[in-house]
């Protein structure tokens, strides 16, 4: 097993996917990661590419429907998953060279992340119960009035 950056408060009712070492740049996976958070699962998966770039999108949502399908199996009902959680971390940077002018080698490195998702269900908004006597506020200024005997406005 792995271990990932945050469990969540009730494990019965989220799953979890992640990817290692993924071949895509960190920095455009980040924004998009960030734009989906705390977003229903659904909507989440219609954004689709938006404004982010292509391949860090098709990632993301191969990572969603991951983590959708592990919600399938764990009895989870998809309708009410939203992303509870979504991190991206550097990964090892892979080194490759170019050559330049004059005898130069120059690095090419490339930027991969690590990705990790948790999908929760949304919990059960309870109503909060009318209060029927709201106590009125009095400032302090109002309560030397009232103290004093000024009933001026």
């Amino acid at each position: 097993m792995v271990k990932y950056a945050r469990e969540p408060e009730n494990s019965t009712k989220s799953c979890k996917a992640r990817g290692s070492d993924l071949r895509v740049h960190f920095k455009n996976t980040r924004e998009g990661a960030m734009a989906i958070k705390k977003m229903d699962l659904s909507k989440a998966k219609s954004n689709g590419q938006a404004r982010w770039p292509k391949k860090s999108c098709e990632f993301l949502l191969s990572l969603l429907k991951n983590a959708e399908s592990n919600a399938e199996v764990k009895g989870l009902d998809v309708d009410t998953l939203y992303i509870s959680h979504i991190q991206v971390n550097k990964a090892q940077q892979q080194r490759r060279r170019t050559y330049r002018a004059h005898g130069r080698i120059n690095p090419y490195m490339s930027a991969p992340c690590h990705l990790e998702i948790t999908l929760s269900e949304k919990d059960e908004s309870v109503a909060k119960e009318a209060d029927d006597e709201k106590a009125a506020k009095v400032t302090r200024k109002q309560a030397a009035r009232l103290k004093s005997g000024d009933n001026s406005a």
